[in-house]
């Protein structure tokens, strides 16, 4: 077969991807269809997502430019070229987002009895309500810092509410400082909201940097307030540790915790009324240059408008709630013997997570349980789960739990499980230095009739019941012998010591995970080439790997057909004629945050289907520790081709399909044709149990999507 080179123009840029995705999500935002308070949603999502993009990756970008770094990416853009093209797209994507959300949304929520009034619409009796609110609950805790030589400037933490105020005059001591500074403290609640009798509407919501404007004078008597600016730094926030160099890894990572909050300056946010001396002054104090500067007409943080939707009781505004189901097979109140007999699927969170937590909370109160294993990356600080884990532990179970110190943002929640674990005696590792333990699975070891029986359950996304009720997942429960063991055969590896064995069905990173992959395109490739059906399907966040692409560039030259559902970045563009014109790409966006990752080998008829933790990247495939599990049994793994592909690559609604240029278009129906949405269609399907599924009681309700 012969290979087509692969060019670098052939590779869409990974920051550029990223920022791509926002677009799709801001897109929901500006959709008359979603109902509007899920569009203000959106709104704060891509916010979100726009702070950890610069903490991570423009840092990234930045540091490179600094160290004169010139290894450049798949698409052959040195640092400072694409840290260019990415200041130009993030300037537009945020103007855009606050035009959208000035001009269309506010408006449509006001409209609504939803009102955030500003300083100059104020009546007598909100000036007044406002004034009594800023002097007893703001200016207690307020310090101004006047900016002269025995006051330098601040340490301004990373991503906090931040005021500029340029005076005039001279304070009780003769000074003349023109400058200082209002730090608001992380414990002020950032939108405050009007009684109903103040608020001339149902809703009415001030945001405390408008309450602190109005009243800045209060904090410097007897001199003349000229400009009072809102801003907000963000800083890098990658830790850094020494893999090669710790002792430690638990004690090196709460030292390098301390310094995220005043890592380089990535990212200055201003309000659009700032004076440019103050402008100049600013980027000076944190080392930043104009492309680094954003002007915004609002609130330099709009991810505190999330605080809206909780805080507004209008069902019709928000995406109606339902009742997760739970499969048939669940019926019977004993998951250990419906799975000696069956395997168990789960398809989140269209069926509920609590099978989960109720199968480790089962076994923490079962006597014949004699050990429990668990990986925890992600499962936030509030954790039924870990609750449960830790009075197994004092109930004298052997609990043993791999815990990811590295797992981003959660550092912190994860050390601190960790310390409580031990104190109960949970054996507590944390996995392989230098390898992130990115897999998902459970495994129970039980007596049962003098003999030991294990079960495992293995899952596409994180032991975190919020997520779990927000992303869309596959979990797997099993009491397959061979699967079992190759779960445990993970566990030890990653508690103790020893080479790496063969495992029957787990393809495992580092070690085969990416070579199994290369394996069955190559095998499809083959079998096209020889005249036989072949085609891939695979759904997954993000498509990055270069050899992984240039195989399936290699595999639709040979006449595979290729079906991709990637949410987020893909570097591979598809339909260039001669390399990738039996390549279809497409990402679906929509009320909750796409996560499963599903990949399909038509394999001659056999129809291999897998679930895994891993995307289609470098680091999940070299630098963690990911799991890619096979579905076995005939009936599950129609049900994921049905529930996990199938009606996603027939989503015309929600979904946006790539072209060639590396851009994409969101499909519609087209006249006359029925509009299809797979997570509409599968909230239709799953919960109200049609023979597959029975409802649970009591109702869990879903809350909206938030990417991370």
């Amino acid at each position: 077969m012969n290979r087509r080179t692969v060019t670098p123009a052939q590779f869409v840029n990974r920051e550029l991807g990223i920022l791509a995705f926002n677009r799709r999500v801001l897109a929901q935002a500006a959709d008359d269809a979603v109902p509007l308070l899920e569009r203000l949603r959106f709104i704060t999502i891509v916010s979100s997502n726009l702070d950890e993009f610069f903490e991570i990756r423009v840092a990234g970008l930045k540091e490179s430019i600094r160290l004169g770094l010139h290894d450049a990416g798949p698409d052959a853009r040195s640092a400072a070229e694409v840290f260019d093209a990415v200041s130009r797209e993030a300037h537009a994507l945020v103007a855009e987002q606050y035009k959208l959300l000035n001009e269309v949304v506010l408006p449509s929520l006001a409209r609504e009895g939803i009102v955030f009034p500003r300083r100059e619409e104020w009546t007598a009796a909100q000036r007044q309500w406002i004034r009594d609110y800023f002097f007893r609950e703001l200016l207690p805790v307020l310090t101004p810092i006047g900016l002269d030589p025995a006051h330098p400037f601040p340490r301004v933490l990373n991503k906090s509410l931040n005021f500029a105020v340029e005076l005039q005059g001279k304070d009780a001591f003769g000074r003349s400082s023109r400058a200082a500074i209002v730090q608001a403290p992380r414990a002020l609640p950032r939108l405050i909201r009007l009684p109903q009798a103040q608020a001339g509407a149902e809703y009415g919501f001030v945001f405390l940097s408008s309450i602190l404007h109005a009243h800045v004078g209060e904090l410097f008597t007897g001199m003349n307030v000229i400009g009072c600016y809102q801003f907000r730094v963000t800083r890098n926030s990658d830790l850094f540790v020494d893999e090669e160099e710790i002792q430690n890894l638990h004690t090196a990572l709460q030292g390098e915790l301390l310094h995220r909050h005043f890592g380089d300056a990535v990212r200055l946010e201003v309000a659009d009324n700032c004076s440019q001396a103050m402008v100049e002054f600013l980027l000076q104090q944190f080392g930043l240059r104009d492309a680094d500067l954003y002007r915004v007409e609002g609130p330099v943080n709009l991810y505190r408008l999330r605080e809206v939707h909780d805080q507004v009781e209008r069902p019709a505004l928000k995406y109606p709630p339902f009742t997760p189901g739970l499969p048939a097979a669940l019926n019977s109140p004993d998951l250990f013997e419906v799975l000696k007999k069956q395997d168990v699927l789960l398809h989140h969170p269209f069926q509920s997570f609590l099978p989960v937590i109720d199968f480790i909370r089962t076994t923490a109160d079962d006597p014949n349980v004699i050990a429990i294993k668990q990986t925890v990356y992600r499962t936030g600080t509030d954790s039924e789960l870990m609750e449960i884990l830790i009075d197994a532990a004092r109930k004298g179970k052997e609990v043993t739990v791999v815990v990811e110190l590295m797992a981003r943002f959660d550092e912190e929640a994860n050390l601190n499980w960790a310390a409580r674990l031990e104190e109960v005696g949970a054996h507590v590792v944390y996995g392989v230095v230098g390898h992130k333990t990115h897999a998902k699975m459970s495994l129970i070891v039980r007596r049962e009739d003098k003999t030991l029986k294990r079960y495992a359950h293995l899952s596409t996304g994180n032991y975190h019941p919020a997520t779990a009720r927000q992303y869309t997942d596959f979990g797997l429960f099993s009491a397959h012998e061979e699967l079992c063991a190759d779960v445990a055969e993970v566990f030890q590896q990653l508690t103790g010591l020893g080479r790496a064995v063969r495992l029957k069905h787990v393809w495992q990173s580092p070690f085969t995970l990416h070579r199994r992959i290369v394996a069955a395109i190559r095998n499809e490739a083959k079998l096209a080439a020889e005249g036989k059906p072949a085609r891939i399907i695979a759904k997954m966040n993000a498509l990055l790997e270069p050899q992984i692409i240039e195989e399936l560039y290699a595999a639709s030259a040979a006449g595979v057909k290729i079906e991709l559902i990637v949410r987020g970045v893909c570097a591979l563009r598809p339909g260039i004629e001669g390399l990738s014109e039996n390549i279809r790409v497409r990402s679906v966006v929509g009320r909750f945050l796409e996560h499963s990752r599903v990949f399909y080998f038509e394999n001659g008829g056999a129809e291999d289907v897998y679930l895994a933790s891993a995307d289609w990247m470098a680091r999940n495939f070299f630098r963690r520790i990911e799991l890619c599990f096979p579905v076995l049994d005939p009936g599950l793994k129609r049900r994921v081709i049905r529930e996990g592909l199938h009606p996603y690559l027939e989503d015309n609604s929600q979904a946006w399909v790539m072209h060639a240029e590396g851009n994409y278009e969101r499909l519609r129906a087209r006249r006359g044709t029925k509009g299809r949405s797979a997570q509409e269609e599968l909230l239709a399907m799953l919960p109200t149990g049609s023979g597959e599924t029975r409802p649970v009681t009591p109702p869990v309700l879903v809350k909206p999507a938030q990417p991370a």
